[in-house]
């Protein structure tokens, strides 16, 4: 690894520019990635994992974010694809995570079919946006089930049975289509799986937990939607610690009269005080759920209904602080090649996910 700096935040940094032009990853920042077991967060002791914990996940993962957008949104999407470790076959789970440098990415999209065979499942498919892709070791499908004639199979009410699966590198066909403006490198190309068979034992369902670990089962909901949000927190903090040295060197700052100085520091300051007067309920609402589940093994609805709303409140307005100050930045906030325009685009490139937009 080049030794350019004394710790992993400033080598993030400085890779950062060519992590966007290779359109992934550095394999610097990989190498940190693997030596930190970033992609591996959640996965038990047991299989070989540091086994953390959420409360402790959200914090890095907000601290990378603040380093660097594409490298956060990959550590988030590719460990969280691994939290499905604690519902794997044992077996499998145990093989899967012997390799070092296992790393998950998948789709939470329904982008497949799974037809019964005798020796397990076909499955064919296409799914969109895996972050990780095009280092991962492991991929995770959802797929509708079919019986051996190719009908959907249905429960009782009518509706069609989902399931996961896990596919290996080499079962998955990488299609290259990551051509955003935001979140480069995360490389988060789709992928289609043609005619292969996998045992049975490659199927799994959230919430049938196959390992004793706590806080599995925290609800996936909410731990997705924290993560993404915390993502989007680290970014806006990162913006709003840049914009001050950019509006004071703009080319037109002399122009400025006093009190046109003033409103910027006034906004500045209020946009200061909206982050972190979100992020603390964000975490206050958080920890409290995670302590309840802990506990008493359940979380009151209401409880998790607040952390679902400040994860969006969160999201939504750390896009809006970065608005709110984007136009004092000057033109150097729209030139490509600068950190304060990566994280503007990193973020809204971000804010564009499903989960939170409302």
């Amino acid at each position: 690894m080049e030794q350019l700096t004394r710790t992993w935040q400033e080598t993030i940094l400085n890779l950062a520019p060519q992590s966007e032009a290779l359109g992934e990853l550095h394999p610097d920042v990989l190498e940190i990635a693997y030596e930190e077991e970033w992609f591996k967060l959640y996965v038990p002791v047991a299989y070989g994992g540091p086994g953390k914990k959420l409360p402790e996940i959200l914090r890095l993962e907000e601290d990378l974010a603040y380093v660097d957008g594409s490298t956060a949104w990959t550590v988030t999407l590719c460990s969280g694809a691994a939290w499905f470790a604690g519902f794997l076959d044992l077996t499998l789970a145990k093989e899967i995570f012997a390799d070092p440098k296992v790393c998950f990415a998948g789709s939470g999209a329904v982008g497949g079919t799974a037809r019964k065979t005798d020796s397990g499942y076909l499955i064919n498919g296409h799914w969109k946006y895996a972050s990780g892709a095009l280092h991962a070791t492991i991929f995770t499908a959802n797929c509708v089930l079919q019986n051996e004639e190719g009908a959907d199979l249905l429960d009782e009410n009518g509706e069609q049975i989902i399931k996961s699966f896990i596919l290996k590198r080499d079962e998955v066909e990488i299609q290259s289509g990551w051509s955003y403006f935001g979140l480069v490198a995360t490389g988060s190309h789709a992928f289609d799986v043609n005619d292969i068979t996998v045992p049975e034992n490659r199927s799994f369902k959230i919430n049938e937990l196959k390992v004793a670990d706590e806080g599995f089962d925290y609800p996936f909901l909410q731990l997705a939607e924290t993560t993404l949000a915390v993502n989007s927190l680290g970014m806006a903090r990162r913006f709003v610690d840049l914009v001050s040295d950019a509006f004071f060197s703009r080319s037109g700052f002399k122009r400025y009269t006093a009190e046109q100085v003033k409103r910027f520091e006034d906004e500045l300051a209020a946009c200061h005080h909206t982050l972190s007067t979100v992020k603390a309920h964000f975490y206050e609402a958080f920890d409290a759920s995670w302590s309840e589940l802990l506990v008493n093994k359940i979380i009151k609805d209401e409880e998790l209904n607040e952390v679902s709303r400040l994860s969006r409140a969160l999201a939504h307005q750390s896009r809006k602080v970065v608005d709110a100050l984007y136009p004092y930045a000057g033109l150097e906030a729209a030139k490509r090649e600068t950190e304060l325009n990566r994280v503007w685009r990193d973020l809204h490139t971000a804010s564009q996910h499903a989960l939170l937009t409302f």
